[in-house]
């Protein structure tokens, strides 16, 4: 049997993973948390097969628990179930480990088939993502020298977007940006105001 654990506060949603597994003897729910920090308790506590969480959460958001729950029990899948659809949030949800990604205005049926994937060691994407840029590759210069999380900001940065955006978008401080900023433009060797939005138009950045 699978056991789960839910981390969401629409109850709506709860009541309808609730109800897709109610009858079906090969999945189990053994716990539900409304935030991050009760997550974590649940999962200490019950170590179940699958986490299905949102991103955004109060206490601890859905990226950094996965982090901390791929780090105490690696073996444990995490299904990220959640409104984002933008490419930063896959990515953050992706590098702190989770094995799915489902977007909440799927059928719960591809709640059920993401579960069962994951438990069969493969990872699950939502048919309604863009998940083409897990396959591109920066230039070798630009991956020796910046990581990819100054990568994806620079990739924003030529987007027009704002400090304030970034940090909204990445779920992060202005000032983690702004320290991004600053490190990129000395490790680019770049001087003076607008040059690191000159330098990503010019690189025309696509992953």
């Amino acid at each position: 049997m699978t056991t789960i654990v839910i981390a969401e506060d629409h109850q709506s949603l709860i009541d309808g993973i609730n109800l897709l597994f109610e009858y079906d003897p090969n999945f189990e729910i053994i716990g539900m948390a409304n935030d991050g920090e009760k997550l974590i308790d649940l999962i200490e506590q019950k170590q179940p097969n699958v986490v299905i969480t949102d991103i955004r959460m109060p206490k601890i958001d859905g990226i950094t628990a996965t982090k901390i729950i791929k780090k105490k029990f690696p073996k444990t899948k995490v299904i990220a179930f959640t409104m984002f659809d933008q490419q930063e949030a896959v990515s953050q949800m992706l590098d702190a480990g989770a094995d799915a990604y489902i977007l909440k205005n799927s059928g719960l049926n591809d709640v059920k088939k993401g579960i069962e994937t994951v438990i069969n060691g493969d990872s699950y994407f939502d048919a309604g993502l863009d998940i083409s840029f897990l396959d591109a590759e920066p230039t070798p210069k630009e991956k020796s020298i910046l990581s990819k999380t100054e990568r994806e900001i620079l990739r924003l940065i030529g987007e027009g977007k704002t400090s304030n955006e970034i940090a909204e978008i990445r779920f992060c401080s202005v000032s983690t940006v702004e320290t991004h900023r600053k490190n990129m433009m000395r490790k680019l060797d770049l001087h003076g105001k607008g040059e690191l939005l000159r330098y990503a138009l010019e690189k025309k950045y696509d992953f």
